[in-house]
């Protein structure tokens, strides 16, 4: 019998200790239940041809699958991380994402690691956090990791990685640079090697939080833009028109605005549009198109009446017909 190493030992009762956690959580017992009895910030919802079953992820890392939207069965764990990374043993996940590229697909996932101090800014503690990617050749997974453990800059927080093809075929991620850190949240891109293992060259800056002319705080008496970046994902209007959902907060409301690319790229320039687009208290949303042709648009509301937060998955009804994005009723 082969000596364990202390390595092995660490990784083993990483493996315990996640086990324990998930069945303390019920996350080893999948059950269904209507969409509005789930929790799920984030909520990104894949519709998968090859099985014809609508999966959806958010923040959490868990999976929940559908055949109709309305009935879900979950949550199942799909993403398997490497414990010796830099994510360590058991790292949060949140807004997951999973995206079908060439025959494959990908989650798209924010990794924080609080054993990993990076930063310290205005007395908050920034721990390690970064938008990554995994890949599976099912849409049920399991994710695992693929070439690069790294894709962006380890001293930089960033989060709520999302996908997007340029029409030259190049891949990006599209990500925030978190505004704890830059008390400026940005909204940045990177292209993606071929295979979305890795990353090119370096980041650009898209925009920035308060660039936003429909986002607002109070920050040390002075009346301004919001300084929060967060919940980014692309898409194309039928007239060919390149947009940009994304989310901030006016005062003490989640809020979900859209920009459009002047050039037609993702380099832009971005302009944003003056109004929010959903109701209050819904934002991080994603654009999906039903098995019966329909664009729908998931969302999480926002619920902080209580003395927590409480988010549940919601879908609206979304017009891609013209050369803008707009958003129809709320589907109960």
């Amino acid at each position: 019998m082969k000596r364990l190493t202390m390595t092995m030992l660490a990784t083993l009762f990483a493996m315990l200790a996640s086990a324990q956690q998930d069945r303390r959580q019920g996350w080893m017992e999948p059950r269904t239940l209507p969409r509005d009895s789930i929790r799920l910030s984030d909520p990104c919802i894949l519709a998968d041809y090859a099985t014809r079953t609508y999966y959806m992820t958010g923040t959490g890392g868990m999976l929940w699958k559908s055949k109709d939207l309305n009935t879900w069965t979950g949550p199942y764990r799909v993403a398997e991380t490497d414990p010796q990374s830099w994510m360590g043993p058991r790292p949060q996940i949140w807004a997951a994402e999973l995206h079908q590229y060439k025959g494959r697909y990908y989650y798209f996932a924010t990794f924080t690691n609080n054993a990993i101090r990076i930063d310290s800014v205005r007395g908050n503690v920034i721990p390690r956090r970064a938008s990554h990617v995994l890949v599976s050749d099912r849409a049920e997974g399991p994710y695992r990791p693929m070439q690069d453990s790294i894709y962006l800059n380890p001293q930089q927080p960033t989060l709520d990685g999302t996908f997007w093809v340029e029409p030259d075929g190049t891949p990006y991620m599209v990500y925030c640079g978190e505004w704890l850190q830059n008390w400026n949240g940005t909204m940045e891109c990177i292209r993606l090697k071929p295979d979305l293992s890795g990353t090119v060259g370096e980041p650009t800056v898209l925009f920035r939080a308060k660039d936003a002319p429909w986002s607002h705080e109070v920050e040390d008496g002075v009346e301004g833009p919001n300084k929060v970046t967060d919940g980014p994902y692309l898409f194309r209007t039928k007239t060919g028109r390149l947009g940009m959902i994304w989310t901030s907060w006016r005062d003490d409301v989640y809020t979900q605005g859209v920009a459009y690319s002047e050039s037609g790229t993702i380099m832009g320039p971005w302009i944003h549009e003056p109004e929010p687009i959903t109701p209050p208290n819904h934002g991080h949303g994603m654009l999906f198109k039903t098995f019966d042709g329909r664009w729908l648009m998931s969302v999480h509301s926002h619920d902080s009446s209580t003395s927590r937060y409480v988010r549940k998955p919601c879908l609206f009804e979304v017009d891609l017909s013209g050369d803008r994005l707009v958003v129809g009723k709320k589907i109960e």
